[in-house]
């Protein structure tokens, strides 16, 4: 993918820029810090030349300044709720980010469990935190939250939650997922330190939508593409035109609680520093994109992603097509059709030459790859030694692999594990160019080409195992794949 974002200049503008508005409320500043700080791979995508790290590269360079308070919403606790991308629970995930945050240097001011009502997990989950060292603090659920400001902002309503204790400039206020209460322990740390007589402000960062972008931008439409099941929507901020007469993007929540926080704001300290939901926001990712064009190309990619996966998610989970055909409406409003993706018509295309599964990709020099299902290879196992070998430059006729590394392979699958056909999946392919490699040099001169093949994209005809998902990923290629099944597609051929 041809890079379009400049990420050094990222860095270095958000940095300043958060350090800017640390000085604008007389150097105290919570940050509610949306999205994920680490690895985030969307960005990466849609934004070609951002590192999934940027943002705790950019929080690094404030390290000195700065401070952590993690946010967990008690029922998540109580009913484990689970991180989809990690495979892991909300509250495991808490203890892996107090982890990650001290090995890097920042300080914890504390983990702070919202919506407490002394429910058992929450209980629990403060005692694993007090064994470790971490501070706890408790908020409680508001009745009439977030309209009824006059209770809100009072001794029954944010002063009834404990107050967070934090020396530094910077406090970034972060959690395992959305509905942590950020935003709401943002506002009551600064209710108490106006009791306190202290001064402190607010501000959010959100990588998306990007403010200073159209709103009908792939890169924007991409943002409403991965949050479609969320029902999160762009829209134009209409108290930044109304205040300063200048179209921006924000997105539905936002607009839709300003005016509450607003009150809040002018009931804790007389006015608000912000006219609009856009002046709240530091984010800057739109200043370092110096190849407009080359975002497009990778936000439509994108794009086609979500739609295939939404695809997926509704056959393997008997979805209502909701989120499908919102999905369909944003492939409209930025242009992309399956025809997009060379790597889906190739797949398809072998498919029904072959009368098996199949799969495609393209690589990184535009070269159309495809895989086939054989007797010995299922079509990802094909596709990814396929690959491997053009682009090591190992013609396609050339075997690599010993027939010694796959046959006890075969029948150990067969044998002793009884399954029904001995196909590899990828990961075994892997495991046999692997043996195979220490008497092959070429065999080791296509292992040697594993990396090359990170950050490309594969379409398949029906939908991958999960061992053959679960490598695909670890090897950094994303997948989509026609919504059918393997028992479907054999019955169909």
């Amino acid at each position: 993918m041809q890079k379009g974002f400049d990420n050094e200049r990222y860095i270095e503008l958000q940095s300043q820029h958060i350090r800017e508005r640390i000085n604008m409320f007389g150097g105290k500043l919570y940050l509610e810090f949306g999205g994920k700080l680490f690895d985030d791979y969307h960005a990466s995508r849609v934004l070609p030349g951002f590192e999934p790290d940027s943002k705790i590269r950019m929080l690094q360079s404030l390290s000195s300044d700065a401070e952590i308070i993690i946010t967990i919403n008690a029922s998540d606790i109580e009913k484990n709720k689970v991180r989809g991308d990690l495979g892991i629970t909300y509250d495991e995930d808490v203890l892996r980010l107090c982890g990650i945050f001290k090995g890097l240097g920042f300080g914890i001011g504390g983990v702070v469990i919202t919506r407490y009502a002394a429910q058992a997990g929450a209980d629990a989950f403060r005692r694993r935190l007090d064994a470790t060292g971490i501070p706890s603090f408790v908020h409680y659920s508001i009745p009439g939250y977030p309209a009824d400001v006059e209770r809100i902002v009072s001794d029954e309503g944010y002063g009834k939650n404990e107050f967070v204790p934090t020396q530094k400039p910077l406090v970034v206020v972060t959690a395992p997922g959305p509905g942590s209460g950020k935003m709401a322990v943002c506002l009551s740390q600064l209710y108490h330190e106006n009791l306190r007589g202290n001064k402190a402000g607010y501000a959010k960062f959100e990588t998306f939508p990007i403010w200073n972008l159209p709103l009908a931008h792939p890169v924007n439409i991409a943002y409403e593409a991965a949050t479609a099941d969320l029902d999160d929507m762009n829209m134009i901020d209409p108290f930044h035109l109304e205040a300063y007469g200048k179209t921006t993007v924000n997105y539905n929540r936002d607009v839709e609680v300003f005016p509450v926080v607003r009150a809040m704001f002018e009931r804790m300290g007389g006015t608000c520093p912000y006219k609009s939901p856009t002046d709240m926001g530091v984010n800057m990712a739109g200043f370092a994109i110096f190849d407009d064009e080359a975002c497009c190309t990778a936000s439509r990619l994108e794009i086609l992603y979500r739609y295939y996966t939404a695809l997926k998610e509704d056959k393997l989970k008997g979805g209502d097509g909701h989120t499908v055909e919102k999905m369909r409406l944003l492939m409209n409003r930025a242009r992309v059709s399956p025809d997009f993706f060379p790597a889906i018509a190739a797949a398809k295309a072998k498919d029904a030459q072959t009368g098996a599964p199949a799969g495609a990709t393209v690589l990184p020099n535009g070269a159309i790859v495809t895989g086939k299902t054989s007797p010995l290879l299922g079509a990802a196992a094909a596709l990814l030694l396929n690959a491997l070998k053009a682009t090591a430059g190992i013609p396609d006729e050339q075997k690599i692999i010993s027939p010694a590394a796959l046959e006890p392979i075969c029948e150990l699958k067969t044998k002793y594990l009884k399954h029904h056909n001995p196909r590899l999946h990828s990961d075994e392919v892997l495991i046999a160019l692997t043996v195979s490699a220490t008497e092959n040099p070429l065999a080791a001169k296509a292992l040697a080409a594993l990396d090359t093949l990170r950050g490309t994209r594969a379409h398949f005809t029906v939908i991958l195992s999960p061992a053959d998902e679960k490598t695909y990923k670890q090897l950094g290629i994303l997948t989509t794949s026609e919504p059918i099944t393997k028992q479907s597609a054999m019955l169909k051929h």
